[in-house]
């Protein structure tokens, strides 16, 4: 492990209940990096969705790739303390529930930033199988 929670958290915005990232693996100063979530169970998310068969929303796992990939670009200094907006995903693909006792390893490569926008290609993986992947957008806060 190379940054825990709360090392994550000095680098992106994000915060209980809606920290998605448990810790980070790998990481490439601008270019990529391998974040995990360990998806318990206990989550709020999953109090309604679905009693009686607890699965992780799709649109949550495309989030996770979004705060990875934020891990990435806000720890370029010029982007310090700034927030990395979500804006657009493309070519998303959701192909294996995320259930509770699954870690879900987030793998985000930066393929093009410039002037604060950038394209990402990004894919969740449980065990060798891809939960999602998506091209991500993304957009820094001026």
């Amino acid at each position: 492990m190379l940054y825990n929670q709360e090392q994550i958290k000095e680098i992106i915005p994000h915060r209980d209940p809606f920290l998605l990232i448990d810790e980070i693996e790998e990481y490439t100063e601008k270019e990529s990096v391998v974040a995990i979530k360990y998806v318990t169970g206990e989550e709020d998310f999953f109090k309604g969705h679905f009693p009686g068969y607890k699965v992780m929303p799709g649109v949550l796992i495309l989030e996770a790739l979004a705060q990875a990939g934020a891990f990435i670009v806000l720890n370029i200094d010029e982007y310090k303390n700034k927030i990395a907006f979500f804006a657009g995903a493309d070519e998303v693909k959701w192909r294996r529930q995320v259930k509770p006792g699954d870690i879900l390893r987030l793998c985000v490569k930066v393929e093009k930033f410039k002037f604060g926008m950038g394209i990402a290609d990004a894919a969740a993986y449980v065990g060798e199988e891809i939960a999602c992947s998506a091209k991500i957008k993304f957009a820094v806060q001026k």
